[in-house]
């Protein structure tokens, strides 16, 4: 039986959430109103998920997420809003140990959740056999005095300039790149791209929250853009990102998502992009913690071909399921904990430096 805690000060948002989950076999669910309810109920419950409003009376989201994760660590999941400043605070909650979140409906409460139903089922479901963590420590932001590198060109003989380092990520993602892209070097000679399924107002937030972070420079790209060293591109949420040329230089472009692929940003559709334009010699492929296996595929075919491959190990996934599709084809390189990632990237990029200490 997976116990289910929903927390929410509305009494319709609770129970409507109830229901939905009532109706799934093997399911006890308990609801309470508020923070302190909510902390009273861990303990008495014992609820391996909890689903944790963020705006709420007595003890906001946040504070009680807090106190989860300090006394009694297990998956939470938010339910957010889809404004700028939900997103800022759902990702707060993602730092804090949050497992997930999905968007508040909006609207007509019963015609909302149905459209996210099968994402808030998908997610209770990972999240109840998911490797929960504890709160972890603060990165310090860092910033290098430099010029902005030049955009990656792709040479008159038809050789290939520096190449492209891509990231897939899902659930768990946002606190796993909290790790990885602030220790990476600030000289990091090949751009980074990172497909992270995340909503379309999620993902320029969260580009600012990594780039006062970062080194490198981090920015949402939501227009054709010159792709440039000592930069990483986070794709814009709810559509693709792909790699093209525009006047011989390498540019990724944010386009509309492809209905032939079930992910958005599809790691698949970049992975794919990107070969067509290099040999696999010059791209990395890191397919990070996730449920499903976007990205897995055309991450083994290159493989195949020459391209460095990295999966995220069981351990430090929060959801071993894409990086697990991309070993499972014999498609990884390398399997690394997170806390790893960096520094490989940067010892096959840059010869004889490590990754920044976090």
């Amino acid at each position: 039986m997976t116990r289910v805690l929903v927390v929410d000060d509305s009494a319709l948002m609770r129970r409507h959430l109830a229901q939905l989950l009532q109706q799934q076999p093997g399911y006890d669910v308990r609801t309470a109103r508020n923070g302190v309810e909510a902390l009273n109920l861990v303990e008495e419950f014992d609820p391996q998920v909890v689903t944790l409003d963020v705006n709420m009376p007595e003890m906001d989201g946040i504070t009680c997420l807090s106190r989860i994760m300090v006394g009694s660590p297990r998956a939470v999941i938010m339910v957010s809003s889809i404004t700028e400043q939900g997103a800022e605070t759902t990702l707060q909650a993602l730092s804090l140990g949050a497992f997930d979140f999905v968007q508040k409906p909006g609207g007509t409460i019963s015609l909302s959740l149905d459209q996210i139903a099968a994402q808030l089922v998908a997610k209770v479901k990972a999240a109840a056999s998911a490797r929960v963590r504890g709160l972890g420590g603060a990165v310090t932001p860092r910033r290098p005095a430099s010029p902005p590198p030049p955009p990656v060109r792709i040479a008159a003989d038809g050789t290939m300039e520096p190449g492209l380092v891509m990231l897939g990520v899902s659930t768990g993602g946002p606190a796993v790149l909290e790790r990885i892209l602030p220790a990476l070097p600030g000289d990091l000679p090949w751009p980074v791209l990172v497909a992270q399924h995340m909503p379309a107002s999620f993902t320029g937030v969260f580009a600012r929250r990594l780039d006062a972070l970062s080194a490198l420079t981090v920015q949402e790209l939501r227009t054709a853009t010159p792709l440039r060293p000592g930069n990483v591109y986070i794709a814009r949420g709810d559509a693709d990102m792909v790699v093209a040329r525009r006047g011989g230089v390498l540019t990724g472009l944010s386009v509309p998502a492809s209905e032939e692929h079930s992910w958005h940003p599809s790691v698949t559709r970049l992975v794919e992009s990107a070969a067509d334009l290099l040999p696999p010699e010059r791209l990395i492929g890191v397919q990070l913690t996730g449920m499903g296996d976007d990205g897995a595929a055309a991450m083994a075919r290159c493989h195949q071909r020459g391209m460095r491959t990295i999966a995220q190990d069981a351990t430090t996934s929060a959801v071993f399921g894409m990086p697990n599709e991309l070993i499972r084809r014999a498609g990884a390189s390398l399997v690394l904990a997170s806390d790893a990632i960096a520094g490989q990237i940067a010892r096959w990029l840059v010869p004889g430096r490590r990754a920044v200490a976090s």
